[in-house]
Parts: C-alpha cells; sequence; structure tokens
C-alpha cells in the first residue's frame, strides 16, 4: 500500500522535514495559506515529489479530524509532521493558544488513531519552551493529558491568565513537548513513535518578523552569547527530524530535542537575562 507522509506547515523548516520524510511516499501538504501551500506544491513536484494538497486550519479540531481521515484513506500514514505555527509578533494571545497549543493537540490527537504501525511523528515546537521557571505540576499534567477538545477551557489557560502574545507562546511550546509526550503512550499502542524538536533561532521569515519587532534586541543578544553564535539553517533542523522519523530512531519516542545553539545554556549560565 501506498505510504503517506503528512506535513502540516509549509514554511521554512516544515518543507525542510518534509523533503527527507517523503522520500519514497506521498506527500500530503496541509496549510491555512492555500496560496503559500500551491508555491511549495509546485516546487517540490517540480523536484520529483507526488504532491497532494489540503487547505486546514489547524484550530478547528473538525478540520484537522478530516484531514487524518483524508490522509488515511490515501494509504498507510507513516510520517508526520507538524510544522504549522504563529509567532508572537504574528497573532494575539489567543490565537497563539489556538494554534500552537490547541491545534498541535488536535493533530496529535487525531493522528494517533491513524498513524500505521512503524510510523512516526515529529512535531516543531520551539526553545521558547524552555525559558522561564516552567510550571506547576498540576498545570503541566494538565496541558499534558486534558482532552484536545477541552485544552483551551482550562483557567490556566484563560487569555487574561496567561498574558501577552509572548508568554501565550512560551506556555504553548511547553505544552507541546508535554503533550508529544503524552501521546507516545498512544502512538505506541498503534506501533508507532511521535516526537519533539525545540529549534531556537532559525533562519526563516518568521525569525526574520521577530528580528525586526519589539524584541530585536533581545534576539540579538541570544545570538551573540550563545555557543554556536549564528541562526540555525532550516536544513539543519530536517537532518535531525529525519533521524527521529527514521529506523536510526527507532528506540526515541516521547522526547523533546533542543536544538538551539546553546542559547538555553547561555541562560542557565546567567549569560543572558
Amino acid at each position: 500500500m501506498t505510504e503517506i507522509a503528512v506535513l502540516i506547515g509549509t514554511g521554512s523548516i516544515g518543507v525542510a522535514v518534509g523533503r527527507r520524510a517523503a522520500v519514497g511516499r506521498k506527500l500530503f501538504l496541509a496549510d491555512f495559506n492555500e496560496r503559500a501551500m500551491a508555491d511549495v506544491a509546485s516546487r517540490l513536484h517540480d523536484e520529483g515529489y507526488d504532491v497532494t494538497t489540503q487547505q486546514i486550519d489547524i484550530a478547528d479540531h473538525g478540520s484537522v479530524a478530516s484531514l487524518a481521515d483524508a490522509a488515511a484513506s490515501l494509504g498507510d500514514v507513516t510520517r508526520v509532521i507538524v510544522a504549522a505555527g504563529v509567532s508572537p509578533v504574528q497573532a494575539s494571545t489567543r490565537r497563539v493558544l489556538e494554534v500552537d497549543l490547541a491545534g498541535t493537540a488536535y493533530v496529535l490527537e487525531e493522528f494517533g488513531r491513524v498513524i500505521a504501525p512503524g510510523g512516526s511523528g515529529v512535531v516543531i515546537a520551539s526553545m521558547a519552551g524552555h525559558m522561564g521557571d516552567g510550571y506547576s505540576k498540576d498545570i503541566e499534567h494538565a496541558l499534558a493529558y486534558t482532552p484536545a477538545a477541552d485544552l483551551l477551557g482550562l483557567a490556566a489557560l484563560d487569555p487574561e491568565t496567561v498574558g501577552d502574545s509572548g508568554a501565550a507562546y512560551t506556555l504553548a511550546k511547553r505544552a507541546n513537548a508535554l503533550r508529544v509526550q503524552a501521546a507516545a503512550v498512544e502512538w505506541g499502542a498503534r506501533g508507532a513513535r511521535v516526537n519533539c524538536l525545540s529549534p531556537g533561532i532559525i533562519s526563516t521569515p518568521l525569525a526574520q518578523d521577530e528580528m525586526s519587532g519589539p524584541n530585536a534586541a533581545g534576539y540579538a543578544a541570544m545570538i551573540d552569547t550563545s555557543a554556536a553564535r549564528r541562526m540555525g539553517a532550516p536544513v539543519e533542523i530536517g537532518n535531525i527530524a529525519a533521524y527521529l522519523l527514521g529506523p536510526e530512531g527507532a528506540f526515541i519516542t516521547g522526547a523533546d530535542l533542543l536544538i538551539d545553539g546553546g542559547v538555553i545554556a547561555a541562560m542557565r549560565a546567567g549569560q543572558l537575562g
């Protein structure tokens, strides 16, 4: 039967991962922005990929469920990449929570029921989830295990409680890693794996938006203080994701891998605020 690789979110990092994951598979692209998705589909088709597309709103649980059903109707879903998201300068607190937090939970839940035995998935989160002092055990447990449909009803996720969009982003990315660890149990029951990647500052249009926004000086300081002293490249994330998704990563599931060039290490060492 045909193997299907699903890429949700057709930004630079998602495409870098998709290029590796879709070799020998039919590539099913999903994105909110139909024009951007069509451009990516055309480019990948020209590179030799067998591409199908479907518009999706990851913040809509029904839309995600329909995508999972459509993917399963095409063949065995053996790769799932979740790379959709919005940044703090692009969206409100509420929208960040709807897309980055709840949307990822919907995907993990819905694709957890269709992922094929031997399949694997990866969620692209962010080093932001490693910033700050973390959250209480009760909140983290709720973020990990509350049914996806009920997540946004948690008192801890009320936008007034969360704060600004930056705080929402940090919370959402921490929740991504927690949801992946919880989902690894359900995916494992189907003979599949799922992991999380937490990139640092990667050279993408989204990062450029952030670096020209109100926190531009902070981003520059993170780069200058990090051990790598540079931004990462999307292909570097693609290479690591390919390892986790492929047979070399067969003993890895429920993990969250920080790929930030040493930014969080510098923070922990007191070199950054």
